[in-house]
This record gives C-alpha cells, sequence and structure tokens, in this order.
C-alpha cells in the first residue's frame, strides 16, 4: 500500500489539529514525518533506520524506486560566492529538508528578512515548501543577517546554505 495525495493531506490536517509534537508513519517504501519544531532535522536525511527521538520537518513521503527511467537532475546546490567575504563567526542557516525557497510569505508581499536586519531566536527568516507543505523557518539565534545566498523560488537540498547570520556579542 501507498501513501496518496489525499491521505498525506488527511494526515497533515490531523497532525495540525493535535497536540502531537512529531508524526513518523511507514507505508511500504513510503515514510511521512511531521513535527512542529521548525528548526528540527530530520531522522530520514540522517540515515535513522529506526523511528526518530528527535523532531524532524514536515516531509513528503519516499518515494518508491521508479522502474527503468532516465536519471533526473538534481537540483543545483547555491553557487559558492567568488568573493572573499571573511564568514568566521558567522552562523551558517541551512534547509532543514528538500523544497522550494520562499522569502516571503506571498509573491506581493515583503520578505520575511533582508541583509542587514536584525532577527532574534523567533524571527521568522523564509518558508521551504514541498508539496504544498510549507515550513516556516525561524532564525534560532539573535543577531544581523549578514548574506542571503538562496535566491526566491530556488530549489533547495538539505543542508543546502540559505543564509548567514552574524550572531550578537
Amino acid at each position: 500500500m501507498t501513501l496518496k495525495q489525499t491521505d498525506i493531506e488527511a494526515l497533515v490536517e490531523l497532525f495540525g489539529d493535535s497536540s502531537w509534537k512529531e508524526m513518523h508513519l511507514r507505508m511500504g517504501e513510503d515514510e511521512l514525518f511531521l513535527t512542529k519544531d521548525a528548526n528540527a532535522t530530520s531522522p530520514m536525511a540522517r540515515g535513522n533506520a529506526q523511528p526518530a527521538t528527535a523532531p524532524a520537518p514536515a516531509q513528503a513521503p519516499t518515494p518508491a524506486p521508479a522502474p527503468a527511467q532516465a536519471p533526473t537532475p538534481a537540483p543545483a546546490a547555491a553557487p559558492a560566492p567568488a568573493d572573499s567575504t571573511d564568514r568566521s563567526g558567522w552562523i551558517e542557516v541551512k534547509a532543514p529538508n528538500l523544497g522550494t525557497f520562499y522569502r516571503a510569505p506571498s509573491p506581493e508581499a515583503d520578505p520575511y528578512v533582508t541583509v542587514g536586519a536584525t532577527v532574534t531566536e523567533e524571527t521568522e527568516i523564509c518558508l521551504i515548501e514541498v508539496m504544498k507543505l510549507f515550513t516556516t523557518m525561524r532564525a534560532g539565534l539573535k543577531g544581523t543577517v549578514r548574506e542571503i545566498v538562496a535566491q526566491d523560488g530556488d530549489m533547495v537540498e538539505f543542508g543546502a546554505t540559505l543564509m548567514w547570520i552574524e550572531p550578537e556579542a
């Protein structure tokens, strides 16, 4: 049995309405892991074979392998800056999962943050969307946004650098 889009939507709604902190479902080759902690790391991405004890971001099911298909090119990682910016002491904000990076909550809205913006632990800094599931990312620290690497609408991979924040001294 495999998960269908309607099954996933129903599970996400159930999870959102619940007091659960996380949910992990494995059905055959499909896995679904949901959490309410936007800063958590996915145990599936870490290669954990057993149910997780740490929360992870909302994640789409792992698809079953496709029969004899031409390989699909992986999304390109953000290119390394050509400049010689000294980032020592800055904190790298990485993508918690694969998805589309959005700087603003909607196309007509202002971005969550810009270079030079002061952030706190709870400041929303971007969205990552996968299969119509949106993960709001928070800064997780006090500081100043020094560089935004990902471009709005880019497909980003798990662990890709999204931005750099200089922590408050």
